[in-house]
C-alpha cells in the first residue's frame, strides 16, 4: 500500500472539510469552530467561533472569495475570506450574512458559479431546501418536501436542484417554474416524474456532471448511484462495504494518466495554534510564503514589504544618477543650450526671408 504523504492531526474531531478552489485554504469543522488554514506553510491563520453547536458542512464560492458553514445550530454563515484574513487576532470577524430561517439542523450546502454573485442552497432536517442569494443574502426560494433533506446540489446551468431524502429519495426541483413562488410544496404525488428511486436508506450526498445529465448520489444503504437525470434511471450501482458518507463528479486532471506522476510538493504539517506558539524541531524548509493578512507574527518581510524596498532602491538610485553625476549634467546642458541657439538662428533667418518676400513691392 502507498504511504501517506502527510499525517496532520487537527485539534478535535472534523465533521467537515473542504478547500478553497485555488488550492491556496483548507477549511475544517472541528465542533462548533471553523479552523483556516493556509496550504502552503500549514499556518493556522483563523479559528472562527461563530456557531453554537457543531459545524455539519462547509463550502467555498467558485473564485475563493467568500465561504459558507452549516451547523446543528440551524444557522448558515457566509463570510467573506478577505475580512476574516485581515482581522485583529484579537477578534472574531463578522460574518458577511447570518441565515436563519431553519427551524432544524442544517444538513447541506451547495454553492453556484458567480463568486460573490452566486447562488447558494441549504438543506435542513426540517425538510425544507432554500436557495439563497450571496450578495444581497436574500432568501429567494424555499421548497418543502414530506421528508427530512440530507443533501442538495445544484446542475452547472442552475435550471434544476437536487434534494436527496432521509427516506432514500431524490427530488428534482425545477428552479425555472412558472408561476414564481418563494414558498413552494413539493408534493410527491403530483410530481413522480421527477423523483429518483432506488436508495434504501438516507441520501447523504449528491453530486451533477458538467454536462447535466448525470446524477451521482451516495447513501448510507452502502452503494453509490449514477442517475440518467433525463429518464430519472439508474445506470450503474456500485456497492461499499460501509455506508457513504461522500462522493462527487471531478475533471480528471491531465496527471492522472501519466503512470510517472507523482506531487511534487508534499503537504506541510498544519498547526493545531495561532500564532505559530507550538515548537518545531525540524529545520525550515525554503518555500513560497503567502502573507495576505495581519496573523503573521513571525519576523521577516512580506511580499509587500519586500517589493517597496525593492521600489524604494530604484528609485534611489535613479535620484543617485540624476544628482549625483554633476559633470556629465552639465555637458547635457550645454550641448542642449547649443542646440537652442542654433534652432533661434534658423527660426530668425527664416522670418527675415519670408518678410522680405512679403513686403517686396510689386513691379
Amino acid at each position: 500500500q502507498d504511504q501517506l504523504q502527510q499525517k496532520i492531526i487537527c485539534p478535535g474531531p472534523v465533521t467537515c472539510l473542504t478547500a478553497s478552489p485555488n488550492g491556496l485554504y483548507v477549511l475544517a469543522g472541528v465542533a462548533e469552530s471553523i479552523y483556516l488554514w493556509e496550504v502552503s506553510n500549514g499556518n493556522l491563520l483563523a479559528i472562527l467561533n461563530r456557531h453554537y453547536q457543531d459545524l455539519t458542512c462547509l463550502c467555498f464560492t467558485d473564485d475563493s472569495s467568500h465561504f459558507l458553514s452549516g451547523a446543528k445550530d440551524c444557522l448558515a454563515l457566509v463570510w467573506n475570506l478577505y475580512n476574516v484574513l485581515q482581522a485583529e487576532p484579537s477578534q472574531i470577524p463578522d460574518p458577511r450574512h447570518v441565515w436563519s430561517r431553519h427551524s432544524l439542523p442544517i444538513t447541506d450546502l451547495c454553492c453556484g458559479f458567480g463568486g460573490p454573485l452566486a447562488r447558494a442552497a441549504t438543506a435542513s432536517l426540517d425538510q425544507t431546501a432554500k436557495l439563497w442569494e450571496i450578495s444581497s443574502g436574500e432568501l429567494l426560494l424555499s421548497v418543502l418536501f414530506d421528508v427530512g433533506i440530507m443533501a442538495v446540489t445544484l446542475d452547472l446551468s442552475e435550471y434544476h436542484m437536487f434534494c436527496g431524502g432521509m427516506d432514500g429519495s431524490i427530488f428534482q426541483v425545477d428552479l425555472c417554474a412558472w408561476p414564481v413562488q418563494r414558498d413552494r410544496t413539493f408534493q410527491t404525488e403530483r410530481e413522480n416524474g421527477k423523483v429518483f428511486k432506488g436508495h434504501r436508506n438516507q441520501v447523504t450526498c449528491l453530486s451533477v456532471s458538467t454536462d447535466g445529465s448525470l446524477l451521482l448520489s451516495g447513501s448510507h444503504d452502502e452503494t453509490v448511484r449514477l442517475w440518467d437525470i433525463q429518464s430519472k434511471q439508474c445506470l450503474k450501482t456500485m456497492n461499499h462495504k460501509g455506508p457513504v458518507t461522500n462522493a462527487f463528479i471531478v475533471l480528471a486532471p491531465a496527471n492522472m494518466f501519466n503512470p510517472d506522476g507523482k506531487p511534487s510538493v508534499p503537504l506541510p504539517k498544519f498547526s493545531r495554534h495561532l500564532h505559530g506558539t507550538e515548537s518545531s524541531d525540524e529545520p525550515s524548509t525554503e518555500g513560497v510564503t503567502l502573507r495576505l493578512g495581519l496573523h503573521q507574527q513571525e519576523p521577516g518581510q512580506s511580499y509587500l514589504e519586500k517589493a517597496e524596498r525593492m521600489y524604494s532602491q530604484m528609485y534611489s538610485t535613479r535620484e543617485k544618477n540624476l544628482v549625483g553625476d554633476q559633470e556629465h549634467l552639465t555637458i547635457q546642458v550645454s550641448e542642449l543650450e547649443e542646440e537652442v541657439s542654433n534652432l533661434r538662428k534658423i527660426n530668425k533667418d527664416l522670418f527675415d526671408f519670408s518678410t522680405r518676400i512679403i513686403t517686396k513691392p510689386a513691379k
